[in-house]
């Protein structure tokens, strides 16, 4: 007992003292000496993560303020609209140009949730030379994988939701009447009221830049590594991409 008691002095000061950097090394050494992951558990592994980054992207964004709230993603007016906005805004209407952009956001936010089932789709699809490929590819070879595979229906199912999100939140009337307030003004270039095209490409944009971080997050931050198999699996592949340099 006195054994003891003297060792957790002794322990706490080396946890007290050693540096992060040490604590990465021991911890690497660790998930090091599980060995080589199989293929079935490279395939798991993967999928796991990717499923695990996906969801909480889809969480992220479907949540309010995901879009409105987040300045990489945020919705503005489309780029052809914005000499119309600051036009709107010098007529003094700054609150129907807000509540464009607010409804918006929104309607991205209201249609995120709907990604999910479409992600976990296309990673069942997935064959082991994808996995392969994504493993030990870029930074980013998992969200330029989706991007490939899943544009096309993240676009055909998004469309209706979005164009309902918008109804819902108003959005459509909004940017209509934004539209038809600038189309009023002498010898401007008329604009197209319908917006949902627009939303969808960047609602569907949105997803990918935050995909895009949670993979960098994976493959680089331990911390993000929550399971066993995701620790031997990225382990791997970090030794295989140093020995490859």
């Amino acid at each position: 007992m006195k054994t003891r008691l003297l060792i957790i002095p002794v322990l706490i000061a080396l946890i007290t003292f050693t540096s992060c950097d040490t604590l990465n090394q021991v911890a690497n050494a660790t998930i090091e000496n599980q060995g080589t992951p199989t293929s079935l558990e490279i395939g798991n592994g993967l999928k796991q993560a990717l499923e695990i980054g996906t969801g909480k992207s889809s969480d992220q964004l479907s949540a309010v303020n995901g879009f409105f709230g987040n300045a990489a993603i945020k919705i503005l007016f489309p780029p052809e609209a914005q000499k119309a906005e600051r036009t709107l805004r010098g007529l003094g209407l700054n609150s129907l140009c807000d509540n464009v952009i607010l409804s918006l956001n929104r309607a991205a936010e209201d249609a995120a949730k709907q990604a999910k089932p479409i992600f976990i789709d296309a990673i069942k699809q997935m064959t082991l030379q994808d996995v392969t490929n994504i493993l030990l590819g870029s930074q980013d070879a998992a969200t330029q994988y989706f991007k490939r595979t899943t544009t096309a229906k993240l676009s055909l199912q998004f469309k209706p939701v979005i164009q309902g999100s918008l109804n819902k939140v108003n959005a459509t009337k909004y940017y209509t009447d934004a539209a038809q307030a600038y189309n009023k003004v002498p010898f401007v270039s008329k604009l197209n009221p319908d917006i949902s095209d627009y939303v969808t490409q960047k609602a569907i944009d949105g997803l990918f830049v935050e995909i895009a971080k949670e993979e960098l997050n994976i493959r680089q931050n331990l911390g993000a590594r929550t399971t066993p198999l995701l620790q031997k699996v990225f382990a791997f592949a970090d030794r295989k991409k140093t020995a490859g340099q």
